[in-house]
């Protein structure tokens, strides 16, 4: 059974930080692309950040860039998400997504809310 789960969300002030963890099980993880997703109220969900099977390519909303940082330690089979710089329009549940297209696989965590607020 695949599950992918995020943790380290919360409510912080502009300019604060956080750090997203998702603990993935059930798959080879180092063959996954991971990925970094968000859904605001109202919005679509919009792809965040993704990075690569070994972590040597990353890629960013214009939006973040500057700001947060996707990484990777696949020895432990989780993908990290370093925000700075917050702002209230960073605010909305963030979803870790797994992604294999060789094997047509595409899986989700469950959301972890972030809240930017004074």
């Amino acid at each position: 059974q695949v599950q992918l789960v995020e943790s380290g969300g919360g409510l912080v002030q502009p300019g604060g930080s956080l750090r997203l963890s998702c603990a993935a099980s059930g798959i080879i993880f180092s063959t996954y692309v991971m990925g970094w997703y968000r859904q605001a109220p109202g919005k679509q969900r919009e792809l965040v950040a993704r990075i690569s099977q070994g972590g040597s390519s990353r890629n960013y909303a214009d939006s973040v860039k500057g700001r947060f940082t996707i990484s990777r330690d696949n020895a432990k089979n989780t993908v990290f998400l370093q925000m700075n710089s917050l702002k209230p329009e960073d605010t909305a549940v963030y979803y870790c997504n797994a992604r294999n297209v060789g094997l047509d696989d595409d899986y989700w965590g469950q959301g972890t809310q972030v809240t930017v607020s004074s």
